[in-house]
C-alpha cells in the first residue's frame, strides 16, 4: 500500500433504535444511527410486525365488487 493515499479508518458506534450500539471500524469518521439491527430485525428475532394489509388489487375489488356476489 502506498503511504499517504488511503484514508483514515477510525472505530465507530453504530447506534440502533432498539438501544443495542455495535463498535465497528469506518474511513467516514462519524457514528451510524440504525433504524433496525439483527437484536430487533423480525427476520432474525422470528416475530412477525405487522404490515398494511390489502393492496391495489384488492381495492379494486372493493370498489367493483357486485353486492352479494360473495
Amino acid at each position: 500500500m502506498k503511504k499517504g493515499i488511503h484514508p483514515n479508518y477510525v472505530e465507530i458506534t453504530a447506534k440502533c433504535s432498539c438501544g443495542n450500539e455495535i463498535k465497528t471500524r469506518s474511513t467516514t469518521g462519524r457514528d451510524l444511527n440504525l433504524d433496525v439491527c439483527g437484536e430487533c430485525h423480525p427476520f432474525y428475532t422470528g416475530k412477525q410486525r405487522d404490515v398494511a394489509t390489502g393492496g391495489r388489487v384488492d381495492r379494486f375489488n372493493k370498489r367493483f365488487s357486485i353486492p352479494g356476489s360473495k
